[in-house]
């Protein structure tokens, strides 16, 4: 059993290490005084273009994507990887494009769809959103009520959708509804492609969230959608979505994992030089069962990660493991991230540090995709043999 990365994927991971370190991390402190000022946790539109541009020439686009369109069909032992590095800043970037999507429009996309819309994705850093929760239907996406019924060439959409990311940017949003009420998410549920300006397709509202982030509400009203737009096969949405959200599960392992990496580095780098009633915190042993703990807990959820990437790539059924996955890295990073702000004191509750916005961000993750409750529920049903 090899433990190690091969050649090339350590130089990638060794090369995205250094972007990060060289574009992401110096704008650490803009951003977190853009979240400090109320405006969300962001970057303007001159910094994520010099970014783009320099992402792009380090070659660090479409890593994923199939070659065909102008990829590098990377494997996804190697976009673990990637993202671990990806995950050791507050800054809010993902290298172009964003693989969930990315995934499920690989799996979907007839000729026609992989023309307009997988090959500029990849190839022109296109924005996509998806539209999968609704205000009674989050955790789960089988309760959606959000209906799309056929006319002549057109689909008519109907309904709302919350917790949309990018949604008034994006330049399509990927959006799941019922097309058969009878048969729900068992071959009722399909995909559509609905391009920006849509009519029929409103943004409502946008919704501050924890981190600095922020989602949208959407109306469907009367939203007519050509038939050319249905992704994939009617009435099997719910696979590909499936797809398209363990691919996101093991990312956010992945950033959580990094973000728990960043808290203990940051965590060795203080103990020794804060002196705490004579004595450095270094030689404090709550201190250093926190730093043992964070080792501990960040090299299991590393091996977890890497194996469940290393199960996918051979074509196994990981439902399991990504959803245990998932539950642990997540929870695992917030509690490091909370040991590193509490050994910082009143400096780690603070906005200059990184560390309360990424431990912001890691709360939402512990929700996003899945909450843990129901990774955890997930994962013993499956040991158990029990139905749904």
């Amino acid at each position: 059993m090899d433990f190690e990365l091969s050649e090339d994927h350590r130089l990638l991971r060794d090369l995205v290490q250094r972007f990060v370190r060289e574009m992401l991390i110096p704008l650490e402190g803009k951003v977190l005084e853009r979240d400090a000022q109320g405006q969300g946790a962001y970057l303007s539109h001159e910094e994520r273009d010099r970014i783009d541009t320099r992402s792009r020439d380090m070659g660090l686009w479409g890593l994923d994507a199939p070659e065909d369109v102008g990829g590098a069909d990377l494997p996804a032992v190697a976009m673990i990887g990637v993202n671990i590095e990806m995950g050791k800043t507050c800054v809010p970037y993902h290298l172009p494009p964003d693989s969930p999507n990315l995934r499920m429009l690989m799996a979907t996309v007839n000729e026609d769809q992989r023309e307009r819309y997988l090959a500029p994705y990849v190839q022109k850093g296109t924005v996509s959103a998806i539209g999968i929760s609704e205000p009674g239907a989050g955790a789960d996406p089988a309760a959606m009520i959000t209906r799309a019924v056929r006319e002549g060439d057109e689909w008519i959409i109907n309904g709302r959708k919350i917790w949309i990311s990018r949604a008034q940017e994006a330049d399509f949003t990927i959006l799941m509804a019922v097309t058969d009420k009878q048969k729900g998410a068992r071959g009722g549920i399909s995909a559509f492609l609905v391009d920006k300006g849509t009519p029929g397709f409103n943004v409502l509202r946008r919704i501050p969230m924890l981190g600095g982030q922020f989602t949208y509400e959407v109306a469907l009203e009367n939203c007519r959608v050509p038939a050319a737009n249905l992704l994939g096969v009617e009435g099997q949405g719910f696979a590909p979505m499936q797809v398209r959200l363990s691919t996101r599960r093991l990312q956010m392992a992945s950033w959580s994992i990094g973000m728990a990496q960043r808290a203990l580095d940051m965590m060795l780098d203080y103990a020794p030089q804060r002196v705490v009633f004579g004595e450095p915190l270094a030689n404090r042993q709550a201190i250093q069962w926190w730093i043992a703990d964070a080792y501990t807990k960040i090299k299991a959820a590393t091996l977890m990660t890497y194996e469940t990437a290393w199960k996918l790539d051979k074509g196994a059924d990981v439902r399991t493991e990504i959803s245990a996955v998932k539950a642990y890295a997540t929870e695992m990073a917030y509690e490091v991230l909370d040991h590193a702000m509490q050994m910082y004191g009143a400096m780690g509750m603070t906005k200059e540090l990184p560390l309360a916005l990424m431990q912001a961000q890691m709360r939402t993750m512990r929700i996003y995709d899945g909450p843990t409750e129901v990774h955890k529920w997930v994962v013993a049903r499956n040991l158990l043999g029990l139905k749904r």
